[in-house]
């Protein structure tokens, strides 16, 4: 089963200002930026724990500044939903009325819409007595409304049109493999063609390989193809596995750099080598075979890197 929330989770953390330019853009114009933002996701967690409702998925509460000069700051409350939940709209209003109470200020609750029903579209709850009225109007994005034109999500250089397009093609593909496969391979290889600088390439790369999950068999071939891919255009962004040990610097990460770079180059044939590659202890060794992963032509070539 597909795994929606972490990722999205992830991708709000690393891309925050991103996301609302792409999905709310008055907001974004209306927040002083140079002036930064300031997570508070802890503090959610307190009022989330205090006042639960219904079943909490992905959320985000931000410190942002106002532009105009004001020494203004307000609450930015973010949730995905990737399911529909009849109690979503009362408990964006719990939360929203919670954290207002706890900060004394103005609270922005914001909604993006990832499931798959198009008439499901939950922007406010409220109810009235006796003359007394309360309750919460809220923006909502819709995924859905995306999909009609993948051209212009490829062609936006905004890391959330990845986002999204991984997404929806996610929902898409759940009971076509095959598909999935091939397009998490053109999700992969637009990175390139998008023009962003060489960490956001691996931090989506990771999003998308979270999200579209594949068959043992096809994601072999999957890996294989984006391996051959950044070796024809020389981009090693992703797939060097050299650089995954050396950043791990443990024989416990050579040893997953190296199945890595056995699983991408060779597939199941190269993952046959593993039970003679635990047995290797001496660091520097490992670190050799890590490195002849990269230039080995065969299985049989790399095994002589240790026998």
């Amino acid at each position: 089963m597909s795994e929606y929330d972490s990722p999205w989770k992830e991708a709000l953390d690393s891309y925050f200002e991103p996301f609302l330019a792409f999905f709310f853009p008055r907001a974004h114009q209306d927040i002083d930026w140079a002036r930064g933002h300031e997570p508070l996701d802890k503090e959610l967690q307190q009022v989330t724990r205090e006042a639960e409702v219904g079943r909490r998925v992905v959320d985000k509460l931000v410190r942002v500044w106002r532009t105009g000069g004001a020494e203004e700051w307000v609450l930015v409350h973010v949730e995905v939903q990737s399911q529909e939940e009849s109690d979503f709209a009362q408990r964006m209003y719990v939360y929203n009325y919670r954290l207002f109470d706890r900060y004394n200020r103005k609270v922005a609750s914001l909604a993006v819409l990832g499931d798959d029903r198009p008439g499901w579209r939950p922007d406010r709850f409220g109810y009235s007595l006796w003359g007394c009225s309360v309750g919460i109007q809220f923006p909502i994005a819709k995924l859905l409304d995306y999909a009609a034109d993948v051209a212009a999500l490829e062609a936006n250089p905004n890391p959330f049109a990845a986002v999204g397009l991984a997404h929806l093609k996610t929902q898409e593909t759940r009971q076509d493999p095959e598909a999935r496969r091939a397009w998490k391979v053109r999700l992969v290889q637009a990175l390139h063609e998008r023009g962003l600088a060489v960490e956001d390439v691996r931090r989506l790369f990771r999003f998308i390989d979270w999200m579209m999950d594949l068959p043992p068999e096809l994601d072999d071939q999957f890996w294989q193809e984006v391996y051959h891919y950044e070796e024809d255009k020389r981009m090693p962004y992703i797939t060097s596995v050299e650089r995954i040990g050396i950043e791990k610097g443990r024989k416990e990460g050579l040893r997953e750099g190296i199945e890595l770079g056995l699983k991408l180059k060779f597939g199941a044939a190269g993952l046959q080598l593993l039970p003679e590659i635990q047995r290797i202890q001496d660091t520097e060794r490992l670190r050799a075979v890590l490195k002849a992963i990269e230039t080995a032509g065969t299985p049989d070539d790399l095994r002589r890197t240790w026998a």
